[in-house]
């Protein structure tokens, strides 16, 4: 595992060139893809380098970590409008490759189909990962198995107050989502995550220092063998 701490602004660029580095290598890559504020100033610097002429995304394909459990792709707080409005809309994508999980509808049945597609279309190469407070990554809250795939979970009161910030209320937020597993995150050949803040310095510390334990569900990123944790100084002062 490597640890590289920068401001925000450096680690962001630092990650877009990661992604930018594989789709100029492959340029059919299979891009993984996470939602929140995190990866924010990547998605943007992404799209930079997409108006530059650095990259094309053309043949790419991506596949998003998760989605809230009963939010059309049309409401603001979910994962598919958030990946339009930064990025998909500004890039040169065709969002027919664009996968991002149901929330509605029969949103299990494309749940149990995704770790398939992901494998049909050939894995993925890249993926970016933010993390919870609480250790979680995508929404593989605390106690999830490692051998987990794609599967409905149910937040915590920890993940639905953290998540509040984004909604008017805290009741306006779901209680459910689907989510790829442990073992679907691992699966990617190239995992990068993001890390702000005081309030990710635990998780951090249980990522990088802790003991590998289904109770700190980001700790088996241990295992993998290509993982670059990039985070800034109030993220990283409980390692130091």
């Amino acid at each position: 595992m490597k640890v590289v701490v920068g401001s925000n602004d450096k680690i962001s660029k630092l990650i877009a060139e990661d992604f930018i580095n594989v789709v100029n290598k492959k340029e059919n890559a299979v891009l993984g893809l996470a939602t929140g504020t995190s990866p924010l100033q990547v998605y943007a610097n992404l799209v930079k380098a997409n108006k530059e002429g650095r990259v094309s995304f053309k043949k790419c394909t991506t596949f998003n970590l998760d989605e809230y459990v009963g939010l059309e792709g049309t409401h603001n707080q979910s994962y598919r409008y958030f990946m339009n409005e930064n990025l998909f809309n500004h890039i040169d994508i065709d969002k027919k490759n664009t996968n991002v999980l149901l929330g509605v509808g029969d949103y299990k049945k494309f749940m149990n189909q995704y770790d398939d597609m992901i494998a049909k279309a050939g894995g993925i190469d890249i993926q970016i990962l933010g993390i919870g407070s609480d250790g979680h990554i995508a929404f593989n809250e605390p106690g999830t198995s490692f051998d987990s795939l794609t599967h409905e979970t149910e937040l915590t009161e920890q993940t639905i107050k953290d998540n509040s910030r984004l909604f008017n209320d805290i009741s306006e937020v779901p209680t459910r989502a689907v989510t790829m597993g442990l073992k679907s995150i691992m699966n990617a050949r190239k995992i990068v995550l993001i890390a702000t803040g005081k309030n990710k310095a635990k998780a951090v510390y249980g990522l990088i220092k802790g003991p590998i334990s289904e109770d700190m569900p980001c700790s088996i990123l241990q295992k993998h063998k290509d993982v670059t944790v990039y985070v800034d100084e109030d993220a990283y002062s409980l390692v130091k």
